[in-house]
């Protein structure tokens, strides 16, 4: 099936004030089902789940589905999708109750490719139990996390590796099932940020060997909300620090507090929305999503390709090295001009970009641009057109 962006960008109310929005790895514009969804559920009566009462019922199956649709979205299953506020606040709660079983010459693996979501936490909460840290390096000249060095990272008391599925700095797509092998046979868990590479390529948690994987809406088209999945037998022994009163099975131990019912109808909807992208009726919403990713990752190759090309014809613009296989994201700077004065100036005519580090601290302090304003990101989403690209290029010129 054709990938009709015109059609898929009538999908999206925002792209109506005229922005050019480049920085889909910062969030994307919400869908219309999105809006819509949310809405409902706020005009309709919802309440605490439970079963005494119509809204008590109502507010449980907006989560049942939010389940179902993350897990057909991901390839996990129902059961083992816990959600909440943000990747950040849920990758901290993982960290906080798997470091209730380290203890001093334990080890945790993290990279300096990774946004700091994926670094702090492992880091804090190895520390407060006298575990110890090992570092995986970028290769400054590719841009890659080189796999090999994990065979010496890895050890017997290594208890997790944490590794990126997509930069966010640079789109570099890391060989995660060959790290997640190495930890497998050391008995470690892989924990995946898949963030960023969620919205840009069809995703299974399986093929990926990741033991746990996390992922935001907001950065495939649905609501500020978070989730991270994980087969349901690898959360059952574990035992967060909670209220006495809330739920004690999986996944809902897990969850404090109230869920927001409203933005989990949002989610759904979002699933929902990116498996009409460009796949047939008739199939399974799984199989729709597989074919619908896969055709969006094609579009936005084509794009990236047409920016590379034309980031690399203007003088003076040096592009942050990002190896072979990256989702459609770049990092750069002018010769002569704080990033923070590029994006300001492009901004000026309704091109929005990032700068900074955008929380990929290791990665800029590594390539020792950190101090001096990081790099700007350009990073691009199935609703961007090769027009929008041009006026990009257009403006750095």
């Amino acid at each position: 099936m054709i990938f009709d962006v015109d059609r898929v960008r009538a999908g999206y109310p925002a792209l109506a004030e005229g922005f050019v929005h480049l920085d889909g790895a910062g969030g994307t514009q919400p869908a219309a089902p999105v809006i819509e969804a949310i809405g409902g559920a706020m005009r309709a009566a919802v309440s605490n789940r439970g079963s005494a009462h119509e809204p008590a019922r109502r507010s449980g199956e907006i989560v049942a589905a939010a389940r179902a649709a993350v897990a057909d979205l991901v390839g996990g299953q129902p059961e083992g999708v816990v959600f909440g506020p943000s990747a950040t606040a849920l990758t901290y709660l993982v960290a906080r109750t798997l470091a209730q079983g380290w203890g001093p010459g334990d080890e945790v693996v993290v990279s300096r490719l990774d946004h700091d979501a994926n670094v702090r936490p492992w880091v804090q909460a190895a520390e407060a139990v006298g575990a110890s840290v090992r570092w995986a390096g970028v290769d400054p000249a590719t841009g890659e996390l080189p796999v090999a060095q994990y065979r010496d990272l890895i050890g017997a008391r290594t208890r997790l590796v944490a590794v990126t599925a997509a930069s966010n700095a640079t789109g570099t797509m890391p060989g995660v099932r060959e790290i997640a092998d190495l930890a497998h046979a050391a008995g470690a868990f892989l924990y995946a940020d898949g963030v960023h590479a969620t919205a840009h390529r069809p995703t299974d948690v399986a093929e990926l060997g990741a033991d746990f994987y996390v992922t935001s809406a907001y950065k495939w088209s649905g609501p500020h909300y978070a989730a991270v999945v994980a087969d349901p037998a690898v959360w059952e022994p574990l035992r967060p620090v909670k209220l006495v009163p809330s739920p004690s099975q999986a996944p809902d131990r897990f969850e404090y507090g109230t869920l927001s019912f409203e933005l989990l109808a949002g989610i759904t909807a979002a699933v929902d929305h990116l498996a009409a992208l460009a796949a047939p009726a008739g199939a399974g919403r799984r199989e729709r999503l597989r074919a619908s990713m896969a055709a969006a990752a094609e579009h936005e190759s084509r794009l990236l390709d047409r920016l590379l090309t034309g980031l690399a014809a203007l003088d003076g613009v040096t592009i942050c090295p990002a190896g072979a296989d990256r989702c459609p994201t770049v990092s750069f700077r002018v010769a002569g001009q704080a990033p923070a004065e590029t994006a300001r100036r492009l901004g000026e005519q309704g091109i929005c970009v990032s700068h900074g580090d955008y929380y990929a601290v290791e990665y800029f302090a590594a390539a020792g641009l950190r101090d001096s304003g990081g790099a700007v990101r350009a990073s691009l989403y199935h609703y961007n057109t090769e027009d929008e690209v041009d006026r990009l290029l257009a403006a750095l010129s």
